[in-house]
């Protein structure tokens, strides 16, 4: 009786997916361990977050490093809806003194998507260089809102600044670029 021979490529592909689903577990795991915010990767069926369907804030924050020329703010965003949304990069963030001068947000990188459920949060801290330190590009914008973008959305929405305990503010910013860090999810917003 001649012996049956199975394709060599049965066992190879069984393994390449353990292997994959073994990998993608692990990752998690670390992930997990390394206390990262993301707690599950973004649904593929989500629908990306559209500027209007979040609640935007802007706060400066409270003092900073002593010596440091470099001031601090925050850029909130609050899915408002029940269903969840995908933030996939960085949004959008304009500083103008009416038509001349502008500062814009720039990011480093590609930042991973946020999966943000309903009534969630994702943030964005901002970096920049206050007017009269020393050293301060000339180039420089005293606004009491910003302009800010979702990604991968055409449509923008007027921020106020304000304070850390949500007074109205004025964000003095000079140079070119406000710094941004790559969003995070924070929980639930407020």
């Amino acid at each position: 009786m001649p012996a049956t021979t199975r394709p060599a490529t049965t066992r190879p592909a069984r393994g390449l997916a353990a292997l994959t689903a073994g990998l993608a577990l692990t990752a998690g795991l670390t992930l997990t361990a390394c206390g990262t915010t993301t707690t599950a990767a973004p649904d593929a069926t989500a629908p990306p977050c559209r500027t209007a369907t979040l609640t935007w804030t802007l706060s400066l924050l409270d003092g900073g490093r002593r010596g440091d020329a470099r001031s601090g703010a925050r850029l909130t965003a609050v899915n408002k809806g029940s269903g969840a949304c995908v933030f996939a990069g960085y949004p959008r963030l304009e500083l103008h003194n009416g038509k001349a001068d502008g500062i814009e947000g720039a990011g480093s990188g590609r930042p991973a998507p946020v999966a943000l459920p309903g009534h969630a949060a994702v943030t964005v801290d901002l970096r920049y260089t206050r007017r009269g330190t020393p050293g301060a590009d000339t180039w420089c914008v005293r606004q009491h809102e910003a302009a800010v973008t979702a990604p991968h959305d055409t449509r923008g929405t007027v921020v106020p600044v304000t304070d850390a305990h949500g007074r109205a503010a004025v964000l003095d910013a000079c140079g070119e670029t406000i710094a941004m860090t790559a969003p995070r999810r924070t929980g639930a917003g407020s």
